[in-house]
C-alpha cells in the first residue's frame, strides 16, 4: 500500500482562495491521501463553505488564529498520516503532483522533508518567487532559491531539473515524513510567520537529514495570498525571523560573526528604504533588530545541542548573494560558482 499522505491546508479568511483553488487539489490522484483544512478561526464563512460543498474534506478548527506556525503545529497534532504535505490555499494542482515527491522520499530514510518544483500560478512557464527549484542560503544566511535570486525570476527551462539536495523548501508546498515533523516539534510558533519553514529545514540538517526538490513534480502558487510584498509586517517578520533562525541554529562561534554581518547588510536595506521613501519599512526593519535583541535569551534557550558550521551544509552559496546579485550583476541561479 501507498504511503498515507495527508495534504493539509491552513486557512483564515480564505474563502476566495479555497473557491479558486481547492477543487484542484480535489482532483488529486493519489491512492491513499486525506485532505484536511485546518481553520485559524476564520470569520468569512469560508469552513461553511467547504463543509457544504466538499464533504470530503476533514475539516480542523482552531479556537484563534495561531499564525502559520503555530496553526500548523496545532492542526497537525490531530492528524494522522505517514506524510504530511502543508499546503498553502492558494495553490493549484495537477492530478500527479504527490507521487513523484513522496516516491523520491521512499528511497532515503535520511529524506526528511521535500518540495516539488514550484511555478507562478499566473504564468506557469516561470518559477514562483516564494520556493522556485529550491531554497538555498549564503554565508550569511541570506535566502533565496534556484531561479530565483532578489527580484529577477527565471523561466522554467528545465534548467534545474534533477531532484538535488537543497537548504530548505518553500512552505507553499512543504511535503515532511510525519515522524521527524514530531521529532523536531514542528514549526517554532514564535516565528508566527515568514522563515519558519527555513528555521525547521535547518533543524533537521543539523540532525543529519536531507532537504530535497523533486523536480518531476510541479505546482503553481498564487503569491502574496496572505501578505503580499509591498506590506511592511511582512518585512518587519522576514528580517527579524532571519536573524532568529541565525542564533538557534548556527553554533556560537559561527553565529556571533554571522549575525554582526548579516546586521550591518540590513542598514544598508534600511537606507534603500529610506532613500526611496519608505519610511514604513525603515520603521520595520528597526522594529526587528529591537525585537530580536530583546528576545536574545528567549532564543538562545531554543538552541538544540547539535548545530554545524553554516558552510558545511549543503545548500549554501559560500559567498554574499548581496554582493554577487547587485554588485558583481549575477541574476541567475545558475551563474552562481558553488
Amino acid at each position: 500500500m501507498e504511503p498515507r499522505v495527508a495534504v493539509v491546508i491552513l486557512n483564515w479568511n480564505g474563502k476566495a482562495l479555497l473557491e479558486r483553488f481547492l477543487p484542484s487539489v480535489i482532483k488529486t490522484a493519489y491512492p491513499n491521501l486525506e485532505i484536511v483544512l485546518g481553520d485559524n478561526a476564520s470569520t468569512d464563512n469560508s469552513v461553511d463553505y467547504v463543509r457544504n460543498n466538499f464533504p470530503t474534506v476533514t475539516i480542523i478548527e482552531n479556537d484563534k488564529n495561531y499564525g502559520f506556525a503555530g496553526g500548523y503545529n496545532h492542526i497537525l497534532e490531530k492528524v494522522n498520516a505517514d506524510y504530511f504535505v502543508l499546503l498553502n490555499s492558494d495553490v493549484e494542482v495537477p492530478e500527479n503532483w504527490i507521487s513523484p515527491v513522496i516516491n523520491l522520499m521512499q528511497t532515503d530514510e535520511k529524506i526528511a522533508v521535500a518540495q516539488p518544483k514550484i511555478k507562478w500560478q499566473q504564468q506557469k512557464q516561470q518559477f514562483e518567487y516564494a520556493g522556485a527549484a529550491g531554497g538555498y542560503l549564503d554565508m550569511y544566511a541570506f535566502p533565496f532559491c534556484r531561479g530565483r535570486i532578489f527580484d529577477t525570476v527565471e523561466t522554467d527551462l528545465n534548467q534545474y531539473n534533477g531532484s538535488n539536495e537543497i537548504f530548505w523548501a518553500s512552505g507553499a508546498a512543504f511535503f515532511i515524513k510525519s515522524k521527524t515533523w514530531f521529532e523536531v516539534k514542528g514549526l517554532d510558533a514564535d516565528l508566527f510567520a515568514h522563515m519558519e519553514e527555513i528555521d525547521l529545514c535547518w533543524r533537521l540538517k543539523n540532525l543529519g537529514y536531507k532537504i530535497v526538490c523533486c523536480t518531476d513534480a510541479e505546482v503553481y502558487h498564487l503569491g502574496g495570498g496572505t501578505l503580499n510584498a509591498n506590506n511592511p509586517y511582512k518585512t518587519y517578520l522576514n528580517f527579524r525571523n532571519n536573524l532568529i533562525i541565525m542564533q538557534k541554529n548556527l553554533p556560537k562561534e559561527d553565529a556571533y560573526f554571522r549575525i554582526f554581518i548579516r546586521m550591518w547588510i540590513d542598514l544598508a536595506a534600511w537606507f534603500q528604504f529610506l532613500l526611496k521613501g519608505k519610511p514604513k519599512f525603515t520603521l520595520a526593519i528597526s522594529k526587528a533588530h529591537f525585537h530580536f535583541l530583546k528576545e536574545l535569551n528567549n532564543t538562545a534557550n531554543k538552541r538544540a545541542t547539535k548545530q554545524t558550521p553554516l558552510l558545511k551544509h549543503s545548500g549554501v552559496y559560500k559567498g554574499s548573494i548581496v554582493y554577487s546579485y547587485f554588485a558583481k550583476r549575477i541574476k541567475k541561479f545558475s551563474d552562481l560558482k558553488f
